[in-house]
């Protein structure tokens, strides 16, 4: 049976030729992230510069999700996956260019920024429709009984690349500069591109081509709030992710507390990423459908522990510690979160649904970004992390004693039934 091989979703060609465009994507776009925080710290020195970046994101991608994901339901995913490639290359090229002494080496400090600033609300743009278009076209690769299994594999990619891409991005400043780094992450967007051309394109699955705009997207917001079991879990997740937003301020605490420089950056911020790759290795081998609920709850705790200890830490290791086991406990929420939207999402409506999740969970990450760099402001670095640990803790505790139905949420039926199905 498919769900007992820790492989099953790894026997279809065109999945791996998938992860490899992920990979490539991901780690490219991790590395810029983590290159352009760098570069805006160090031209400000200012955290609040920090979460303007996540803000800046934020914005389009959150009023555009809806609208993305009803788009990407009326069209052909690959195409669409495509097009949206070659539009972050032209930002990646964009932040090459800003980088470059030559170009910009009479150029007012705050003019550099607000370029910067531009083209990162361009990628909250396109990031509004990557979540919903890799969703979707996911589905259409692999059969319905092996959704968990991708789900694993497809979440592990994920965070290989992430693990890679930042710890590459912090040695990368170090010996080559922001400049050339960027010109890496340009050419692993355009290998992603190549690489996507190897599936190909994908049949149309709505049977509503051609629906409204606002009927199709009050159809999928009510489909979301309908269905508890997908509402909660990307509530609980949005919350915990709003509020454990450390990693937006690593750069604070590797420059000016920990004061390990660059290198020591691309370690902290390659920790929680180690940390969710291994453990969505261990669920390939152990599956997390049985108790998903309090399996889920139970992660959620353990983060919020573990950015509390990274908050009070003043040593590297203990705080490289933390965060590797904050990456743990991330690592089985995202696998449950996306069993849970694969197993109860038609596919008709996949791009609507990982729209509403991307303006609770994705979208949350770059406000979770500006909440951090807003409260190290106004609080301090260090309490405004432990604040928001603590507020992750009291969310777990809180869904797990007055929402007793998710608390005994258990995925095993659904994934039996979608095995005979296929």
């Amino acid at each position: 049976m498919a769900k007992k091989d820790p492989y099953a979703a790894l026997r279809f060609k065109e999945f791996n030729i998938f992860l490899l465009v992920r990979f490539a994507l991901v780690f490219g776009w991790s590395m810029q992230f983590i290159v352009i925080e760098w570069q805006v710290y160090t031209l400000t020195k200012d955290p609040l510069s920090l979460g303007i970046i996540g803000l800046m994101e934020i914005i389009p991608a959150f009023t555009m999700a809806l609208f993305a994901g009803h788009i990407v339901d009326q069209n052909e995913k690959r195409n669409l996956l495509a097009l949206c490639i070659s539009a972050f290359s032209l930002i990646s090229l964009g932040l090459f260019l800003l980088t470059w002494p030559k170009i910009v080496g009479d150029w007012p400090m705050n003019t550099i920024l607000y370029c910067i600033y531009a083209l990162v609300f361009f990628g909250g743009f396109l990031r509004a429709f990557f979540g919903p278009t890799i969703f979707s076209l996911v589905a259409l690769i692999v059969p319905k009984k092996a959704y968990p299994n991708a789900a694993t594999w497809n979440s592990s990619t994920w965070q290989m690349a992430t693990v890679l891409g930042p710890a590459f991005a912090g040695f990368s400043i170090h010996w080559i500069g922001v400049h050339w780094s960027l010109s890496i992450v340009f050419g692993l967007v355009m290998l992603s591109l190549i690489i996507l051309f190897q599936i190909p394109k994908k049949p149309i699955l709505n049977p509503k081509i051609g629906e409204p705009v606002m009927q199709s997207l009050k159809e999928g917001v009510k489909f979301v709030f309908k269905t508890k079991v997908i509402l909660g879990a990307i509530t609980l997740d949005m919350v915990a992710v709003l509020f454990g937003g450390a990693v937006a301020l690593l750069p604070i605490f590797a420059m000016d507390i920990l004061k390990v420089g660059s290198e020591g950056f691309g370690v902290l911020r390659a920790a929680p990423a180690i940390g969710a790759f291994l453990t969505m290795l261990v669920t390939a081998y152990i599956p997390i459908s049985k108790n998903a609920g309090m399996k889920l709850l139970t992660a959620i705790f353990g983060f919020g522990i573990c950015i509390i200890v990274f908050g009070i830490s003043s040593i590297f290791w203990i705080s490289v510690v933390a965060l590797f086991f904050s990456g743990v406990t991330d690592g089985v929420s995202m696998v449950i979160r996306q069993t849970i939207l694969q197993l109860k999402t038609p596919d008709h409506m996949r791009g609507r649904v990982s729209s509403v999740n991307s303006m609770f969970v994705g979208s949350s990450n770059e406000l979770g970004a500006f909440e951090s760099g807003l409260t190290a402001k106004l609080m301090g670095t260090v309490t405004a992390v432990v604040f928001g640990g603590t507020m992750t803790i009291i969310t777990a505790v809180s869904t797990g004693i007055f929402s007793s139905s998710f608390r005994k949420l258990d995925l095993t039926k659904d994934l039996e039934a979608h095995e005979k199905e296929d």
